[in-house]
């Protein structure tokens, strides 16, 4: 952690466990976000130990109670290292968990995706692609030519479609067209900015995904779209959110990114 102490003049970082972890095989990263995923983990990780990917297949795990984070099995579907939450937070805490351990790793890049099966895994490379060619931050979009959007929840879409996209448009200047897919891409230029600071306490939840749009963009950081798939089940959607105080918190943290609540202090 002496690295990064040295070049961030911002470093908290939530505690945890890296339960096992192997030698770096690939200049970049992909890191899967779960809690709770249960099988739906373990298809996705055999659709992706299918491919031949371009990345180290890195676990972030928020503290998954239903065995799905089982190390053997993970160790047996090709997955790189295992990180595991030890302390207050959510998604956000995830995140910088992870970004650190990359940095320290000295990955190039980091791709960033659920693990909830839903997203087209097929599209890692295209990702590590577009970070080679030196852009910063890379939005996997449904909603371009070349996208697909199947089964999604109309609530989703309106949601998206009539608050999300046309408030991160206004707050980063830049046309977003699908601002709630996590399957992302950032380099580690983007990661390591002190003038952004992604390493606070402040980012526990879904607020840095947004926060690191709509900064990459207004910061000057090259930003582009590329088509993914995102497939939802038929019939009950499986979610993280509650649909009345989840999706309320979900709108306020939108809020407050996009009104300035997490800039740097100086």
């Amino acid at each position: 952690m002496d690295l990064l102490k040295s070049k961030l003049t911002h470093y908290q970082i939530p505690k945890y466990e890296q339960l096992f972890a192997f030698e770096k095989h690939h200049e970049y990263c992909v890191v899967i976000f779960v809690i709770n995923e249960g099988d739906r983990l373990h298809k996705q990780l055999q659709r992706m130990k299918s491919l031949d990917l371009n990345v180290d297949v890195i676990i972030s795990d928020g503290g998954s109670t239903d065995g799905s984070v089982d190390v053997n099995e993970l160790k047996n579907l090709s997955v790189n290292a295992l990180l595991v939450k030890k302390d207050q937070g959510k998604l956000g805490s995830q995140m910088r968990i992870a970004f650190s351990w990359a940095l320290e790793r000295r990955y190039k890049g980091v791709v960033v995706i659920d693990g909830n099966n839903k997203d087209s895994v097929e599209n890692i490379n295209d990702f590590v692609e577009k970070l080679e060619q030196g852009y910063d931050h890379i939005q996997g979009s449904r909603f371009i030519p070349g996208g697909q959007a199947i089964n999604t929840p109309y609530s989703r879409l309106l949601g998206l479609k009539l608050l999300h996209i046309p408030m991160m448009r206004m707050a980063s200047g830049f046309k977003y067209t699908d601002t709630t897919n996590g399957f992302r891409g950032y380099s580690r230029k983007l990661l390591l900015a002190n003038d952004i600071a992604i390493f606070r306490d402040v980012f526990t939840s879904y607020e840095l995904h947004y926060y690191l749009a709509i900064n990459a963009a207004k910061r000057g950081f090259k930003c582009l779209e590329i088509p993914v798939t995102r497939t939802y089940p038929k019939g009950k959607v499986p979610t993280k959110i509650s649909p009345i105080r989840g999706n309320v918190a979900v709108i306020k943290t939108l809020f407050k990114v996009c009104f300035g609540c997490f800039g740097v202090k100086k």
